[in-house]
C-alpha cells in the first residue's frame, strides 16, 4: 500500500467489493493484496495502461479507508454501515434480487427498508465515481448490487460513457415483474451507454422490458430513448484466464498436491468432483441425492468411485443458506452411513475455502467433473475444469441452465431437476469410450481457449468506448 492518491481517473471500475483484501504482516503492519479472480486479472492491466481506479467497498462495515495507490492503478474505498451492509447487501442484493434472477428457487423477500438502503448506497457509489471520474472518462459498472448506478451516475456526470455488466441470470418479464421497484432498476441499468449479458436470452429479456418503458423504441440490440440517446444491449459471455489455469494445474507443484489428494481419498479408479459455493442456485440438494442413488442401485461400486464434493462457505448469515448447510451435511452424513468400509466413504464432502492451486489440483484428479446449478450466468467452474485437464481421458457433466452449456456444447448436458435422468448422464459419461470423451474435451478445450477473459474484457471495452 502506498500513499493516500487525489489523481482524477480516465477509466474506472465500480464493483461492490474492490480487487484487494487486507492483510496483516508479522510485524503487524497492515497491507492489501490483490484478490483472487478472473475479473481483476483481466481488467488490471487495462486499469494501469489507461491510469485506472476502482471504485468499491472494501469488505469491513462501520470504517473509513483512505484511497492509495495499488499495483500501478487506484483503489477508492466505499464505506458501508453495518445496517447497510443487512439490508443494501445481505436484504436487496441477496435475499431479493438474487433469488428472483435465478428463477426464484426459493422466494423473493421485498422489504421497502432494504429498497430505501440499495438506492442509497448507489447513489454513495455513483457519488464517488462522479467525484473520481476526468473527462470523458469511460465507467465499467459491476453487477446486480449497483443497477441503479448507471443512471444515478449520468445525471450527475452526462460526460462520461458508462458501461454496465451483469454477471448473473436476468430473468423473464413473467418474474421480473414481481419487483415493486422494477421501473426504477430498468432505467437505472438505461443510464449506461451499453448493458451486457451473459447469454442472448438474457439480453433479449431485458430489451423486451426497456420497451415498456415510456418513450423508449428498441430492436436489434439498441433501445432508443426519449432523450435522443440509444442504449447499445447484448451478450458479452464471460471466461477465464485459460492460460493461466492450465499452467498452474500442470506445475509441479500441483501435480504433486494431485498425487497427495487422489492418495488420501484411497487412490480410488475412477473420481467425480463437484465444486460450488454453498448457494441454493447451484443443485447441491439435486446432485447429491443423484449421486447417493447410484451407490445405493450399485451402479456406482464404493470401492472403485468416490465423489469429492467442494462447498465453499458463502452469505453464512443468511437464513436460506444456514438451512442448505444443514441440509447437505444430513444428507451426505446418510449416503456414507450406507457405506459398508470405513476407510472410504462414498462422499468425499468439504465446506471450507482452498487456496486456488489445491483446487488445480483437485480439477487434475477428477475423472467426470459435476456441475450441475439449477440456474446459473456462466458459471466458470465448468470452463477452469476444461482448462486445466492434462488428459483428455475425462468428461464434464453440465447443467442445461448454467449459461456455460451455450459454449460447452460436447458436454454431457442434463437437467438437474430430472434426478433420474441425472443419474443416467453421469453413467454414460463414465461408461462412453476413450474415444468418445476425448473428441468431446479437445472440442471444448478449443472453445475456452480461444475465448478468454482477456477477449472478454476488450470486445467489451471496445465496443463501449467505439462511436
Amino acid at each position: 500500500m502506498t500513499s493516500t492518491t487525489t489523481d482524477l481517473a480516465s477509466f474506472i471500475v465500480v464493483a461492490n467489493r474492490l480487487p484487494v483484501d487486507r492483510a496483516q504482516e508479522d510485524d503487524g503492519k497492515v497491507t492489501w493484496r490483490t484478490s483472487p479472480g478472473g475479473l481483476v486479472t483481466a481488467l488490471e492491466p487495462v486499469m494501469q495502461r489507461k491510469g485506472g481506479a476502482w471504485i468499491g467497498w472494501h469488505g469491513a462495515p462501520d470504517e473509513q479507508v483512505e484511497p492509495f495507490a495499488h499495483e500501478g492503478y487506484d483503489i477508492v474505498p466505499v464505506p458501508l454501515s453495518s445496517q447497510e451492509v443487512e439490508e443494501y447487501y445481505e436484504g436487496f442484493s441477496n435475499a431479493t434480487l438474487w433469488p428472483l434472477y435465478h428463477d426464484c428457487v426459493v422466494d423473493p423477500v421485498f422489504h421497502r427498508e432494504w429498497w430505501d438502503a440499495y438506492r442509497a448506497v448507489n447513489a454513495r457509489f455513483a457519488q464517488a465515481v462522479a467525484e473520481r471520474a476526468a473527462q470523458r472518462a469511460t465507467v465499467w459498472v459491476q453487477d446486480y448490487q449497483l443497477q441503479l448506478v448507471p443512471q444515478l451516475l449520468r445525471e450527475l456526470r452526462p460526460d462520461l460513457r458508462i458501461g454496465f455488466f451483469l454477471h448473473i441470470p436476468f430473468p423473464p418479464i413473467e418474474l421480473y415483474e414481481r419487483i415493486p421497484w422494477r421501473d426504477e432498476l430498468v432505467d437505472g441499468l438505461l443510464g449506461a451507454d451499453l448493458v451486457g449479458f451473459q447469454t442472448p436470452g438474457a439480453a433479449s429479456n431485458f430489451l423486451r422490458l426497456a420497451r415498456r418503458r415510456p418513450g423508449v423504441v428498441g430492436a436489434k440490440g439498441r433501445a432508443h430513448l426519449a432523450d435522443g440517446r440509444m442504449v447499445r444491449i447484448r451478450d458479452f459471455p464471460i471466461s477465464i484466464d485459460s492460460q493461466g489455469f492450465h499452467d498452474l494445474a500442470n506445475s509441479p507443484e500441483v501435480l504433486q498436491e494431485a498425487d497427495r489428494l487422489r492418495e488420501e481419498l484411497g487412490n480410488p479408479p475412477t473420481i467425480l468432483f463437484g465444486v460450488d459455493r454453498l448457494d441454493y442456485t447451484k443443485g447441491l440438494r439435486q446432485r447429491i441425492r443423484a449421486i447417493g442413488e447410484l451407490f445405493d442401485e450399485g451402479r456406482l461400486d464404493p470401492a472403485k468411485c468416490v465423489f469429492l464434493q467442494l462447498a465453499t462457505p458463502s452469505r453464512e448469515r443468511v437464513e436460506e443458506y444456514k438451512i442448505l448447510r444443514d441440509d447437505i451435511d444430513l444428507l451426505v452424513g446418510r449416503i456414507n452411513s450406507g457405506s459398508t468400509t470405513l476407510s472410504r466413504p462414498r462422499i468425499a464432502y468439504r465446506h471450507t475455502s482452498v487456496p486456488r492451486r489445491t483446487l488445480a489440483a483437485m480439477y487434475q484428479i477428477a475423472d467426470v467433473m459435476v456441475v450441475t446449478p439449477l440456474r446459473d450466468g456462466m458459471n466458470l467452474v465448468a470452463k477452469e475444469y476444461v482448462a486445466c485437464r492434462s488428459s483428455d481421458d475425462s468428461a464434464l457433466v453440465l447443467s442445461e441452465f448454467a449459461g456455460a452449456a451455450r459454449e460447452l456444447r460436447q458436454a454431457y448436458l442434463v437437467n438437474p431437476y430430472d434426478i433420474d435422468g441425472m443419474k443416467n448422464t453421469i453413467m454414460k459419461a463414465l461408461g462412453d469410450s476413450r474415444r468418445t470423451r476425448a473428441r468431446k474435451m479437445r472440442t471444448m478445450r478449443r472453445q475456452v481457449f480461444e475465448h478468454t477473459i482477456d477477449l472478454w474484457a476488450s470486445t467489451f471495452l471496445t465496443e463501449l468506448e467505439g462511436d
